[in-house]
This record gives structure tokens, C-alpha cells and sequence, in this order.
């Protein structure tokens, strides 16, 4: 009988491996899947290779202010079936990606750039007749896609990228980062509909902690041109050997052979705290570029600062209801409460119109200060949103002399904002420097990032409560030394065009001023930087007969195209347009850059494949360091049609419908880990469209946790069943209880006070959303 009950127990075991197996692995063809990630599964069959990426090296050359970088991508098959590898990774958002080449034994194939549907057309009709192929795409600014065909039984393909960025120092401070791996992107939208642009969201990952098969290199070469100081790699272990002080090689430990599973980040300084001021020329066939780097003036005193005007913008629509101007209340406070009392603010609030505080910006005094939080604090939030009038009044109010004005916009970017928002930004940046605070559960970040990138500032994102405070303190630390403002750059003598930025904002660190574009005729005259300094006016003048145009600058023109490129395509996000489309296509191909419309393509003559039969196989990636398995085991899809359905690493099963207003969960259940004194399900889930459940189930299990400290230890079972309202932006308007089997009084108070507390994604539909689900307590 023992005998029996140990295989029975021995059954149950490799059943339970097989079910896990089956339900992190990829979805099966038919499936109604979303794009999620998922666990990656090795079979262990050798016909297959699952894990063709063998290594993954790169070699950058940092000379100056530029960095070049070298990445070699091994695969190597050691199945017996031939393989297409499909790798996803990432890159700098900065980098210009200018060339691909694949090597086959002694073969050399050189990539060339060709429209993105070309490129896949021929890699496919490449891949389809035997022959070995390339395929490099751009998924995202910073995601890239890697395909290699027909690597056959014991092949070795390495596929070599190069792509150059620029080096601007912050606080003095230089520092090049090199990313290792994407993370899991959770994306509930359905994976049969999806463009194929979105597909790389569905990839296998490897579990926390486990180790990637694919091993990781970096060497590094720094010719500063000057002597080198505080050289570290705060992020792996690394060596350091100098050839004199301005040059040093940086290459990784054999420890770190798997450390691929977060960013390289290596920083170091120029002796006496200098940094790399000047002028880099390119003189090409058909075009020349430069890029002015002035140094500004050093850091002052707080008594020194030009004096500083704060105009605050605030969206105060209906969708920053709730959540979104709760936080938004305690930012301005925040801010608004910690002016110099020399400072100067002002107040506006925009909807379908805007109202301003005042005419003229008001002294931080105590009083005007209290009058201003006074003024958010009454706010509820309503009508529509127009961005662009807002902007044009704040512009427009007279400004105080030599004093620094910032405008700081918050909203949820839910905004109706126009092409000419941008054009007005860009172009009053020596007027006006912009900082964009996007806040809400739900924030439109490509506009808070597109505003960000033509104001010349950066992004603030606030998606919960607790990081306001440290969001403004952030934002404090950033602008409160301006060391030159006003800045204008004139050319004379020098003919120059298609200069960016169009305006040059006040410098708020010590950063150089940095313009770049092409010029014309011969290198010559002169280029002025001026401004207002913490003591005074500031000026200085560059002869650019003192410099040579050299070939070892060629990455200019890629840098240049880059800027340009990103530029438009922050336009596009606020509306597509063919004519930014075809203009960032032409940049792509007459420049020899990856873009969103453009990929590399290398193609090998010879056909090796005859059978023409491969597998597909999606390189696993590991998880970032730090992140846990919960980012890739979120719960499941919920299918159109009343099916059964497995979750994603949750226990979660269920049957689901549709109806024309909303979406029930019949038979749902998270099981959570078993504990000795209680477990908790959730099921029977309802809700009204504007939520998926997806995205109430994700909220829901977080709250597990919550729900056990109001039991405090009471052993009980039972059933409750919930009844509450989700506001527009994600907030628990009401709750109650419709009926509950458990008796404690205290318990059920507990239960009511923490569902008040849940935060929801934004409604999709704008509208506040009623749901229902029960508790079981057992």
C-alpha cells in the first residue's frame, strides 16, 4: 500500500512538471493570447537548438566626445534541424545605428539599408529559398530586433552591428551606458490582431535568477585627450589599465562571463574638472557637419543665481479628476512652497480655456505662496483640454529682466495639443525652459516625452502617490542653479544651416551648450555663445579657423540625422503624417540608418537549406537583475468566447462571455500560496466595459496581502461578496458590501477601508466603471 501511495505521489509530481510546463510556455497557434511575455521552456530534444545566441560581445572606442561601438552577436546551432533565431535587445535611445554585416565561415556579407518592407520581403524570400539571411529592425527607439536564417546543424553565423553616439557631461561627469537586456513589456492586446511591429512583446524569458546560456563581454578604449580621473563601473566588476593618463582600456571581469542581465554604466571625470569644449568638423562628399561644445561658466553661489520666474501649467480637465489633481495639488505645493523668497511665480490653469493668478508673476512671499496652493486646492477638474492657448498666454506674460523663466507643465497628457505646441517650444527655448510633469496611473508618455525632447529638458513621471515627493525633489536639485541664461548663438563668417537646437535653453548643470549642424564654403569666422551669468553678462567666441575638418569625424552626420529623426518622430506621435514618414525614410536610407521605416538586410547567395524547412526559435532573455517572476506571470487573457482558459503563472482559471456592456468572469479563482491558517480565492468577477480583467485581476491579487492583515489573525471562512465604483483615473470612488457570510465587524470595516485604497489603470473608455467580484475565505 506504501509502494502504491509513492508512485501515486510520483505520478502527481511529473504530471504537476508537465502542467507547468504547458502553462508558462508559449501559446499555441489558436490560441486567444495577448502579447504578454512567457516563461521559456527547454524541451531538452536535440533536434532543436532553443538557445542558438552563444555570445554576445561589444568593443567600444570612446575618443572624445563620441563613442563608437562594435557588437558581435554569435549563433551557432547545435541541433540537428536547421533554425531561424529571432533575438530581441536593446539599445541606447541616443545611438545611431549606421551598419550590419554577417559572417559565414570565411564568407563576408555586408548589410544594406533598404525600406522596412523591402528589407523583410527580401530576408523572407531569402529565409524561404535556403539561403542564409540577416534581418535587422527597429521595434521601439531603444528595442531592436535581430532575425537570422537557415543557420544549419552545426553552423556558426556571427552577425556584427556598429552604432555611434555622443557624450555630453553632466555636473562635469561623463558616463556611457551600454544596455544588456529588455525587460518584459505586459501588453493585453490581443496577439492575432497585432501589427507586426508589436509582436516582439510576446517573448520568452528565463526565470529570476537563472543564469542566460548567452555569455557577455565589453571592452572599452577611452582616448580622452586629456588626462582621466575617477574612472569606476558602478554596475560590474571590471579592469583597468592606463597607457598614460589620457588614455585607458576597461575591460570585464571572467566573473561577470553572465552579466548580462543589467546595464553596463561605466563614468569618470577629465583632471581639474574640465570637460571636452570646442569645435568637431566633418567635411563629406556632398555635405560638411559640425558640433560646438562651450564649456559654461563654473557653479555659483546661491547669492550669484540670475533670478528665477516659475510658470506653473496646470491641467485641470475632466480626465485629471481624482488621482491625477490630487497629486498634482501636492507636487505644486511641493514646489510652489520651497521658492526663494527672491523668486518670482505664477499660476495658470488650462481646460477647454485657461485662468492665470496673475497678470504679472507674483514675489514667493508667504502670502502669495498660500494664495496659490489655496487656488490648486480648489480645484475638481473639468471640460476639455487644449494645450496650445495655455502655452502662447504664458509666453506672452511680461517677463522680469535677466531673470531665468521655467515653465512646468502637469498633466495627465490627455491633452488636445497641436503640431504648433512643439513649433512653439522649440523655438522660445532662449525665452523659456520647459519641464513636463506627466501624472496619473495611466500617463500619455509619449507627449511627456516628445515635450521633453524639443523643450531640451526631461521627462518626470508620477504614477503613485508616494513618488511625488521625491519627483519634485528630483526636478528642485535640476534648476535650482541656472549658471547661464539667455543663451544666443550667432555665426559669422561661418555659413551654417539646418542648426539644432533652434534655441539654446538656459543651462542648468554643468553641462556644455551644444549646437550642431551642416555648413557650407570654407571653414572659417567666427562662432559667439552669450548670456547672463550668476555675475554678469557672459561671452565667448570661437575662430573656427583654429580647428580641422578630420574623417575621424564622421559620425557627425549620423548624430546629426539621429537628432533630426527623433525630432520627427516625436511629431509624429501627436499625429502621423506621410510627409514625416517619407522624410524619416529618406534619412534612413541616404544616411545609412536603422529606423522605425528602415532595417538592415544581408542576404548570402548561396543556397544551403535545399529541404527548405527550418524552426523558428525566440532567443530567451533573462530577467532584468532585481526583477522577479511576478513581471512575466501576470494573469492570462480573457478570451472572447466562453472557453476555457490557463493563466500565466498565477493558478488563474476561468470561463468568460462577452456582452454588449460588459464583461463577466463566471468561474474564476487566484489561488494564492497555501498558508496554514487561511487562503483567499477571488471569483465570479463582473464588470463594465472600461476595464479588462486583466487588469483587475492584476490589481486584485496585488491586494492579497492587505486583505490578511485586516483578519489580524482571525481564522475564518466564508464568503464576501464586493460591490464598488472605479473614477475615470483609476481611483475607488465607492465600496460596499452586498452580502458576507463572516460575522467580525472589524474585519468587514478593515475590508471596505482597503478596497477604498486600490488603484485601477485609467478606464479606457473615460467613464467610471462598476465592479463586483467575492471574496472566499478558507
Amino acid at each position: 500500500m506504501k509502494r502504491a501511495g509513492f508512485w501515486l505521489l510520483a505520478i502527481c509530481a511529473l504530471l504537476s512538471v508537465v502542467f507547468a510546463q504547458q502553462l508558462f510556455a508559449e501559446p499555441q497557434e489558436g490560441e486567444d493570447r495577448t502579447l504578454s511575455p512567457y516563461f521559456f521552456v527547454n524541451s531538452g530534444s536535440p533536434n532543436a537548438d532553443r538557445l542558438p545566441l552563444k555570445s554576445t560581445k561589444a568593443s567600444v572606442n570612446i575618443s572624445g566626445v563620441i563613442a563608437d561601438v562594435l557588437v558581435s552577436q554569435v549563433y551557432k546551432n547545435d541541433g540537428r534541424k536547421p533554425l531561424e533565431a529571432v533575438y530581441i535587445f536593446p539599445a541606447s535611445t541616443r545611438a545611431a545605428v549606421y551598419g550590419m554585416k554577417m559572417t559565414i565561415g570565411k564568407r563576408v556579407i555586408e548589410a544594406k539599408i533598404k525600406k522596412r518592407d523591402e528589407a523583410r520581403r527580401e530576408y523572407e524570400q531569402a529565409r524561404d529559398a535556403g539561403k542564409n539571411a540577416s534581418l535587422l529592425e527597429q521595434q521601439r527607439p531603444n528595442v531592436f530586433q535581430m532575425n537570422v536564417a537557415n543557420i544549419m546543424p552545426g553552423d556558426e553565423i556571427k552577425v556584427e552591428l556598429r552604432y555611434t553616439e555622443l557624450l555630453v557631461p553632466t555636473d562635469r561627469i561623463y558616463e556611457f551606458i551600454y544596455p544588456t537586456v529588455v525587460g518584459p513589456r505586459y501588453s493585453n492586446q490581443k496577439a492575432a490582431g497585432a501589427l507586426p511591429s508589436e509582436q516582439w512583446v510576446k517573448n520568452p524569458y528565463l526565470h529570476q535568477g537563472e543564469l542566460s546560456a548567452t555569455t557577455f563581454d565589453i571592452n572599452v578604449l577611452i582616448n580622452a585627450g586629456m588626462p582621466i580621473k575617477d574612472l569606476a563601473c558602478s554596475s560590474h566588476k571590471v579592469k583597468v589599465v592606463y597607457e598614460n593618463q589620457a588614455v585607458a582600456k576597461v575591460s570585464l571581469d571572467k566573473a561577470e562571463v553572465h552579466g548580462g542581465n543589467r546595464d553596463y554604466i561605466l563614468r569618470y571625470r577629465l583632471d581639474g574638472d574640465k570637460i571636452q569644449t570646442g569645435l568637431l568638423l566633418f567635411q563629406g562628399e556632398r555635405e560638411n557637419f559640425f558640433v560646438l561644445m562651450a564649456q559654461p561658466p563654473r557653479k555659483i553661489s546661491n547669492a550669484g543665481i540670475p533670478g528665477r520666474e516659475y510658470i506653473f501649467i496646470v491641467d485641470v480637465s475632466g480626465s485629471m479628476r481624482g488621482f491625477p489633481l490630487n497629486i498634482s495639488k501636492q507636487l505644486l505645493s511641493d514646489l510652489i512652497g520651497n521658492l526663494r523668497a527672491m523668486d518670482r511665480f505664477n499660476v495658470l490653469l488650462f481646460s477647454g480655456g485657461s485662468s492665470l493668478m496673475a497678470e504679472e508673476s507674483l514675489p514667493a512671499t508667504r502670502e502669495n505662496i498660500q494664495k496659490a496652493v489655496e487656488t490648486i486646492e480648489r480645484q475638481q477638474g473639468g471640460g476639455g483640454t487644449e494645450l496650445l492657448p495655455a502655452l502662447h498666454r504664458a509666453l506672452s506674460l511680461k517677463k522680469k529682466k535677466d531673470f531665468s523663466r521655467t515653465l512646468v507643465i502637469v498633466t495627465d497628457g490627455y491633452v488636445r495639443i497641436e503640431e504648433e505646441a512643439f513649433d512653439l517650444i522649440r523655438k522660445n527655448l532662449n525665452n523659456a525652459n520647459l519641464f513636463a510633469f506627466g501624472i496619473g496611473t495611466s500617463v500619455n508618455r509619449h507627449l511627456i516625452e516628445g515635450m521633453a525632447h524639443v523643450g531640451m529638458g526631461e521627462p518626470f513621471i508620477i504614477t503613485r502617490p508616494d513618488a511625488a515627493q521625491a519627483q519634485a525633489q528630483r526636478f528642485r536639485k535640476m534648476i535650482q542653479s541656472p549658471v547661464l541664461t539667455q543663451v544666443k548663438v550667432s555665426f559669422s563668417g561661418f555659413n551654417t544651416y539646418d542648426v539644432e537646437p533652434l534655441s539654446v535653453p538656459d543651462v542648468l548643470a554643468e553641462r556644455p551648450v551644444l549646437v550642431f549642424g551642416k555648413w557650407r564654403g570654407n571653414a572659417g569666422g567666427t562662432i559667439r555663445v552669450s548670456g547672463v551669468a550668476g555675475e554678469g553678462k557672459y561671452a565667448e567666441s570661437v575662430k573656427v579657423v583654429n580647428y580641422k575638418a578630420s574623417g575621424d569625424n564622421a559620425a557627425l552626420k549620423y548624430l546629426w540625422a539621429r537628432h533630426r529623426i527623433m525630432l520627427l518622430s516625436d511629431y509624429n506621435r501627436l499625429r502621423s503624417d506621410d510627409k514625416r514618414i517619407q522624410e524619416i525614410t529618406e534619412l534612413g536610407l541616404n544616411y545609412d540608418l536603422l529606423t522605425a521605416y528602415t532595417s538592415f538586410v544581408a542576404v548570402d547567395n548561396q543556397v544551403r537549406n535545399v529541404n527548405g524547412k527550418w524552426t523558428t526559435v525566440k532567443q530567451p532573455l533573462p530577467l532584468p537583475e532585481g526583477v522577479s517572476d511576478s513581471a512575466v506571470g501576470s494573469p492570462g487573457p480573457y478570451p472572447a468566447a466562453p472557453v476555457a482558459h490557463r493563466g500565466w503563472g498565477t493558478g488563474l482559471t476561468m470561463k468568460s462571455k462577452m456582452s454588449a456592456d460588459k464583461m463577466e468572469v463566471r468561474e474564476a479563482e487566484v489561488a494564492e500560496k497555501k498558508d496554514e491558517t487561511q487562503q483567499i480565492r477571488f471569483t465570479d468577477v463582473v464588470s463594465e466595459k472600461g476595464l479588462t480583467g486583466n487588469e483587475i485581476f492584476t490589481v486584485v491579487r496585488a491586494q492579497t496581502g492587505e486583505i490578511k492583515k485586516c483578519l489580524a489573525g482571525l481564522k475564518t471562512s466564508g464568503t464576501i461578496k464586493l460591490r464598488f465604483s472605479v473614477n475615470p483615473d483609476g481611483t475607488v470612488k465607492k465600496a460596499e458590501i452586498i452580502s458576507c457570510s463572516v460575522t467580525n465587524a472589524e474585519f468587514r470595516k478593515c475590508l471596505i477601508d482597503r478596497v477604498k485604497k486600490w488603484f485601477f489603470p485609467a478606464t479606457k473608455n473615460k467613464k467610471e466603471v462598476t465592479v463586483s467580484l467575492s471574496i472566499v475565505l478558507s
